[in-house]
């Protein structure tokens, strides 16, 4: 059975449905779950080509800090609902430009057995424009993916 369970979250109500999944799947198999919040590097728009250094480092670090800030959101979502299950949650948040990749990332350097995570579900032009980190991640994962809508 599974050992440790990589739960990826967005903060969405959507991927606190793949938290519950996880979680009955860990206190079944008494397995630790690694709830990950991935944050995308700061990139900064065309029209910050003309600011100074000192004005690109700030708004680099706010950027950090809010980034954070909403990482730490995220995942006391995902703490409190493992909780309310009585399942321990260790917490992570990466920085990765693709997430997909920071989620794989994650499962490997941890040696997650298993990933839960949440899809949206779009399909047609939508599924091809915006793109699915979901459908990323099953692409790429050497790991088993429950997918969870």
């Amino acid at each position: 059975m599974y050992k440790h369970i990589l739960v990826p979250t967005d903060g969405s109500k959507l991927s606190l449905k793949a938290v519950k999944e996880a979680a009955g799947i860990a206190k079944l198999a008494k397995s630790k779950v690694t709830a990950l919040y991935v944050i995308e590097p700061y990139m900064p728009r065309m029209t910050e080509d003309s600011l100074v250094p000192f004005s690109l480092a700030r708004l680099q670090a706010e950027y950090k800090d809010a980034s954070e800030k909403a990482a730490g959101q995220a995942l006391d979502k995902v703490g409190k609902a493992l909780a309310s299950a009585r399942v321990a949650c260790e917490k992570a948040f990466v920085t990765d430009p693709m997430p997909w990749h920071g989620i794989l990332e994650a499962a490997r350097k941890r040696r997650c057995d298993l990933i839960v995570m949440a899809s949206h579900g779009r399909s047609g032009l939508a599924g091809v424009l915006i793109g699915s980190e979901t459908h990323k991640v099953l692409a790429h994962s050497r790991t088993p993916v429950l997918v969870c809508r």
